[in-house]
């Protein structure tokens, strides 16, 4: 299992992994995050760039152990052991899948308060990949 991204396709969308962009529907204000082609409120097809906050609180979360992560991750859950992932529902209303950092598995508890960090997230093709991880608040 593996979630290989080219090093053209990470770049072209270095964008949005460095920071939380939403789409505003123009028509009718949801937001969606990540953007689509299509507003699922409306059926608008044109959006605004709107930057999130980044806080929010843990909705749900799941705790990766025994080398169930997918391959790019294999350094790091030798060295740090369980990866922490979870889905955090941001102060602007959208609901993410997110990385969870800098808390032990029995740390977590739903509705803690966290906000986005810019981390390293893996190598990948001797480069290494950052991206958006969440830490208590």
């Amino acid at each position: 299992m593996t979630s290989y991204i080219s090093l053209p396709m990470y770049s072209a969308n270095i964008d949005e992994r460095m920071r939380l962009i939403a789409g505003k529907c123009v028509s009718c204000g949801q937001l969606a995050f990540p953007q689509r082609p299509v507003c699922t409120k409306c059926g608008g097809d044109q959006f605004e760039d709107t930057l999130l906050s980044g806080d929010g609180s843990l909705y749900t979360y799941s705790v990766v152990a025994g080398n169930g992560a997918p391959s790019e991750f294999d350094d790091e859950q030798t060295m740090t052991g369980d990866v922490l992932c979870g889905v955090v529902e941001l102060k602007e209303g959208p609901r993410v899948m997110v990385r969870l950092a800098d808390m032990e598995p029995e740390e977590l508890e739903i509705g803690m308060k966290v906000r986005a960090v810019i981390r390293r997230l893996y190598d990948q093709e001797g480069i290494v990949r950052y991206g958006t991880k969440f830490v208590p608040a």
